[in-house]
């Protein structure tokens, strides 16, 4: 049911995306339809603002058309518009709009080539409609314990049925009875059943969720709490989840000097409008070679908070130019006056604005000293932008440091290129700023006329001046190293999955630490087929990871066959680039061979591998159909992302300590009375009533109250579980339950038991092999003797177990190290109510006279009451001995025995 109502939340998500009415024309005529009526074949006019209905190719576009994709792609630089393909890829061509984006600037005309599950959306619809069909790792060993559990309690009711069927029934026919042994077989069902199980289970992990919600850490299902513990690799998303998805200026270079964007202000606060100062060139040039428009709203607010429209790239460069001196884009633009533009597109990569002066005092802040004196009033500035590949070999001047121009050489050329170069591996975006006067004569033609057009774009292609460079950079959260550090301490590694180039997502993991060797390896490196020599056992054992790193395109992922996958996955710091979201799920799935994988992501494109992923996290700040895929959502940042997995271990760890802690007691302890009674003909000294009492009373509220136990020291420099081989109940807790705890409280239980019949005229020997009440004694006063037994037995059971609740509050660490009080990072204070709550049930069934009676139990001697306090402030001290031990000889036996 769940399942059912997560997807169609996830299909509603998906039909918000669509546009409730679109402009269609149809057989000739024209008309509104709500966007889920078109139908291949139809024409869609598409104007900014408006959000595409379908798939579709487009026949008419104008100059200045751009998409907003990051829905789909997660990258936030807008894509131009074009009739002609530019790809053979349908995700990379620039004449296919896709279903779901938004047209952000100019206007088109498309064809309707796929509309439903045919589209790229519908196919992520389709992908994120798999329900997951694994069990967690948490259920995988809820039921590993189980079946322990059922195995034993069925051989122990075989073995007492043989027993009863080929002794007991023939030799002592009055001791045990049919309705007896049926009884005697639902005591062993109890005593192996930790009843307070599922209740400790199921209580921790809601407990454990609601911790993560105070961490905005929001759970959306209980039981993949557990698996982030497991988890043993992150593939993350870039743009929104690593970067901040806010495209910022972070360097410019004039000539041979470069600089940082707030050192660029300190220039301009020092030289302010001075003639011929070149940061106010390239102040000039950022301002008015830029589409992207200042609310003029908000003039009151400083640059940073101030909302722009146009695409992230000119909106980047306009807050430069704004950043440099405030108000000095709207002088600039209302001392030009533009008369010709051609917007960016992916064919030409460049982008012109034209411009005539309209007051003259604005030319010295524009262009040189020389350029100053000698622009006329007629004369015309064309600006241009774009790609340093492409406009380089149109320049043949510069813009000195000292605000001069001069030749570019091939020397110069070069500079330039390295800069570019240097640019680009920091995983920034470099544009180059130009510019040329044009004399008065230099183009005849009108303004707006094709001559007046094609004379400008003649103009364009030679006589350039480089003004500056720009370096365009989506920075990085500010605390994703220190969150890629801590998980790599956690032995937790981080993948990158990014539709960016290879060289940009390369710098921008080197930047964030998830690549941290000098060299990268390629697809080149994995061998296609294994060595002739390797066996596969001997390819099976070796699953370590490997020291190294290599980047991966999207497109050759698709040519890798099944032993490069295995190895692929085995390197230590791995980046894929221009991924789609299909390639994404591949991804997620190979891991899933060796891992256990968690998938992060905001964006629309995320959607299926989120849901196919072990953990899928998605961002507050994402798409809904991402946070209705994902199993979790990370409300503030990606940093919250360590406290997920820290806390999925600690569940773990607690869930260790509350098996540990339920069993002595709540198992073996209650097992062996009855036994002992089949084997050895005793009386059963603990009764089943009582077995309850413990399993669901005394013990289940101090159990709970262990998921409330703080991180131990380490749980974040371990490495990370290992699904197949770390079990939750492993030998080591079975020793530690049953052969040591379980067996010092049992010992000491029936001591304390018949020490006291002892003491009241029941001596052991009439009792031992005596199958029933000895004949010298009177019976009630046996039976009553018997109940108080009982009961002793019961509450020594209940008193030692408190001291076994404080020492399997850690596993390792002494309780010194791990107060219980007065330390905020380790205390837990409700563990005091419960065991005040023991206390409370166990006067509650053995005190009130009128339960006596009913339920066969008795108040017990005030000494008895005491004696299992000694007996369990030494098996505390016998398990800090443990601890020490463990500490001092980590290679030793004893931590080898460690559970």
């Amino acid at each position: 049911m769940f399942q059912d109502w997560s997807t169609s939340r996830v299909m509603a998500s998906i039909k918000d995306m669509l546009p409730e009415q679109c402009e269609v024309i149809r057989e000739g005529t024209q008309m509104h339809l709500p966007g889920e009526e078109v139908v291949p074949g139809d024409v869609v006019i598409i104007k900014a603002g408006s959000k595409l209905p379908a798939d579709m190719r487009f026949i008419e576009v104008s100059s200045d058309v751009k998409f907003d994709r990051s829905v789909l792609t997660g990258e936030s630089v807008p894509c131009a518009g074009t009739v002609e393909h530019t790809d053979t890829n349908y995700l990379e061509t620039h004449n296919i709009g896709l279903q779901g984006t938004h047209c952000i600037m100019g206007s088109c005309k498309g064809i309707i080539v796929a509309i439903g599950d045919k589209t790229v959306f519908g196919r992520i619809a389709k992908l994120t409609n798999e329900p997951k069909t694994k069990m967690t790792p948490l259920e995988k060993e809820i039921l590993y314990f189980v079946l322990i559990i059922c195995t034993l309690m069925m051989t122990m009711v075989v073995i007492v049925i043989i027993i009863w069927g080929a002794y007991l029934r023939p030799e002592h026919p009055d001791f045990i009875n049919v309705p007896t042994l049926i009884v005697n077989c639902v005591s062993i069902a109890i005593a192996f059943i930790p009843e307070g199980l599922p209740i400790a289970v199921t209580a921790g992990l809601t407990i454990t969720a609601n911790l993560m919600q105070k961490h905005k850490v929001l759970c959306k299902s209980l039981k993949t709490v557990e698996t982030l513990g497991s988890v043993s690799v992150v593939c993350s998303d870039k743009t929104g989840t690593l970067t901040e998805g806010k495209m910022t200026t972070s360097d410019c270079a004039i000539g041979e000097t470069t600089m940082t964007a707030e050192e660029a202000v300190s220039n301009i606060a020092s030289h302010g409008r001075s003639t011929g100062n070149p940061v106010s060139q390239l102040r000039a040039m950022s301002a008015l070679c830029n589409a992207a428009d200042l609310d003029a709203a908000g003039a009151d607010l400083p640059i940073a908070q101030r909302k722009v429209f146009g695409d992230a790239t000119d909106s980047a460069i306009l807050r430069f130019a704004e950043q440099l001196e405030a108000g000095s884009v709207a002088y600039l633009r209302a001392c030009w006056t533009k008369t010709y533009e051609l917007a960016f597109n992916s064919k030409n990569k460049f982008m012109i604005r034209c411009f005539a002066n309209t007051r003259p005092e604005a030319i010295h802040q524009t262009l040189t000293e020389v350029e100053t004196r000698d622009f006329g009033e007629k004369d015309l500035l064309l600006t241009i932008k774009g790609g340093p590949d492409v406009l380089m070999e149109r320049c043949s001047k510069f813009v000195t440091g000292d605000g001069h121009t001069a030749e570019l050489t091939p020397e110069k050329k070069a500079h330039f290129e390295a800069l570019k170069n240097k640019y680009s591996s920091a995983g920034k975006r470099c544009l180059i700023l130009a510019r040329k006067v044009l004399p008065e004569g230099t183009i005849t033609a009108a303004a707006g006329s094709t001559e007046y057009e094609n004379a400008i774009l003649e103009q364009s292609k030679t006589g350039l001046t480089i003004v500056g460079l720009v370096a365009i950079v989506d920075p990085l959260r500010s605390d994703i190293r220190d969150v890629v550090k801590t998980l790599r301490g956690a032995g937790v590694r981080i993948a990158m999955v990014t539709g960016d180039f290879a060289l940009t997502a390369v710098a921008i993991a080197r930047d964030a630490g998830i690549v941290t060797v000098h060299h990268v390896d390629t697809p080149a490196n994995l061998p296609r087929f294994p060595d002739s020599g390797d066996s596969s056992d001997d390819n099976e054992k070796d699953s370590s990871v490997r020291k190294a790193a290599i980047v991966l395109s999207g497109p050759e992922l698709m040519a890798l066959n099944e032993h490069q996958w295995a190895n692929l996955t085995r390197y230590e710091e791995i980046v894929f680039a221009r991924t789609t979201p299909e390639q994404k799920l591949r991804i997620v799935r190979e891991f899933q061979r060796e891992n256990t994988v968690a998938m992060t992501g905001d964006g629309v494109n995320d959607a299926p591998s989120l849901k196919a992923a072990d953990v899928g996290i998605a961002l507050g700040s994402g798409s809904d159909i991402a946070m209705e895929a994902a199993d979790m959502v990370l409300l503030e940042s990606f940093s919250s992302i360590v406290v997920a997995v820290q806390y999925g271990r600690v569940v773990f760890d607690n869930l260790k300590k509350v098996i540990s802690y339920l069993l002595p007691a709540g198992s073996f302890s209650e097992f062996w009375p009855v036994m002992a009674s089949v084997a050895f003909g005793l009386p059963q000294i603990l009764s089943s009533f009582l077995m309850i009492i413990i399993c669901c009373f005394t013990d289940c509220a101090a159990a709970t109250m262990l998921s409330y136990e703080k991180p131990e020291a380490d749980v974040l420099t371990r490495p990370p579980r290992n699904a197949k081989k770390d079990r939750l109940v492993n030998w080591q807790l079975i020793l530690q339950s049953y052969g040591v705890i379980g067996v010092i409280q049992t010992a000491l239980s029936f001591t304390m038991s018949f020490w006291y019949l002892q003491r009241n005229g029941i001596p052991f020997y009439k009792l031992w092999f005596g199958y029933g009440p000895p004949a010298d004694i009177d019976l009630d006063y046996y039976t009553q003797k018997v109940n108080e037994a009982s009961s002793i037995y019961f509450v020594n059971l209940v008193v030692m177990q408190w001291f076994n609740l404080m020492a399997t509050r850690t596993r390792r660490l002494s309780i010194f190290q791990h107060p219980p009080l007065f330390n905020k990072a380790t205390q837990n204070w409700y563990l005091f109510p419960a065991i005040l709550f023991s206390l409370a049930m166990a006067i509650l069934w053995l005190y009130i006279p009128q339960l006596q009676p009913v339920l066969g139990t008795t108040g017990v001697p005030v000494e008895h009451w005491f004696f299992p306090f000694a007996f369990g402030l030494f098996t505390l001290i016998l398990d800090e001995a443990r601890k020490f031990a463990i500490q001092k000889w980590p290679q030793g036996w004893l931590a080898k025995a460690a559970w």
